[in-house]
């Protein structure tokens, strides 16, 4: 075995860490897990659309615990105001100098629970975070430490009092997924692992946050040929020209499934990218940057139906053996 597989081996050995310790808090989430990770390798961000009491808020937790990351969780509410985000300068009388008195946005993983509960404009600083990964107080820009990964929470059944993410913002978020509810099975299971006490509280840390930026590195060493990069970019015309859609995915979406891609591939002990990749990650990456025309709901589309559809009629490239 070269030397280069061995290394290989090893980043896959620990990502399987940081999966098998998530999954010691939770059951029956090893997709919704497998995301998460492949979202954190790529220094990008998570909207996690699900209704209450699924374990939204362990997840980021155990993954949190499981690199030794700074969590800070953000619980939002109408009154939320940019600067309890970011932080404030505030003047000290003994040195006669203003002092930055960061947020919680100064973590490594960072919950954003029930974004869609605050203003627009409570929400514009958190996706501006996310997106420059820096803020700005009073003219002068703060650097948010490494790694930084957010999962943004919304409730799908409570509308009262919420202010949804318009389109342009969702955009931002490289991937949205479900967790689910889970089957009876699996219940039995969370009721008694927390039958004496919740599982976190003897979770410890399996990797180091330099191990983590480690990971992060690699990624983008992960091979993508030509024919791959070229099914994404059909994938993502076709959503452009879809009759059933009024705005398509960007070019934002084409680079975010292609990272998406290489951390996977990553993640599954492979140093280059598959077909499979692609067709496994797409309606996680694509369909919450797609707008579907109003007659189009009415007919009973979805999103996710026409991704399916896409994948359907796009051909797939043959990898040549000595590509890979």
């Amino acid at each position: 075995m070269a030397a280069n597989d061995i290394r290989y081996e090893t980043y896959h050995s620990q990502l399987e860490k940081i999966i098998e310790n998530v999954e010691k808090v939770m059951v029956g989430k090893r997709e919704a897990t497998e995301l998460s990770v492949v979202a954190l390798l790529t220094g990008g961000h998570i909207l996690l659309e699900d209704v209450p009491g699924v374990g939204k808020t362990m997840m980021v937790r155990s993954i949190a615990q499981s690199v030794g990351a700074k969590f800070n969780r953000i619980q939002f509410t109408p009154d939320l105001l940019p600067s309890d985000l970011t932080g404030v300068s505030i003047y000290n009388q003994k040195t006669m100098e203003f002092e930055f008195r960061p947020g919680p946005l100064m973590g490594n993983i960072v919950l954003a629970d029930e974004i869609n509960r605050t203003s627009p404009k409570t929400q514009s600083a958190l996706l501006e975070a996310m997106e420059e990964n820096s803020i700005t107080v009073d003219g002068i820009t703060h650097q948010l430490p490494e790694p930084f990964f957010v999962m943004a929470t919304q409730n799908p059944i409570e509308y009262e009092g919420t202010y949804p993410l318009p389109e342009a913002q969702l955009d931002r978020f490289l991937l949205k997924i479900k967790m689910g509810y889970p089957t009876a099975n699996e219940e039995m299971q969370v009721l008694s692992r927390n039958e004496k006490q919740h599982p976190i509280h003897e979770l410890t840390s399996v990797l180091t946050i330099e191990d983590l930026l480690e990971l992060q590195s690699k990624v983008k060493s992960v091979y993508v040929e030509e024919s791959v990069k070229q099914y994404i970019i059909d994938l993502v015309l076709r959503t452009r020209t879809h009759s059933g859609i009024h705005l398509g995915v960007s070019p934002r979406g084409s680079l975010a499934l292609m990272k998406t891609a290489q951390a996977y591939a990553l993640l599954l002990d492979r140093d280059y990218v598959i077909p499979d990749d692609i067709k496994y990650l797409a309606k996680s990456v694509l369909c919450h940057r797609m707008i579907l025309k109003p007659e189009a709901r009415f007919d009973g589309y979805t999103q996710e139906k026409i991704v399916d559809e896409i994948l359907k009629r796009t051909p797939v490239p043959v990898l040549r053996k000595e590509n890979v």
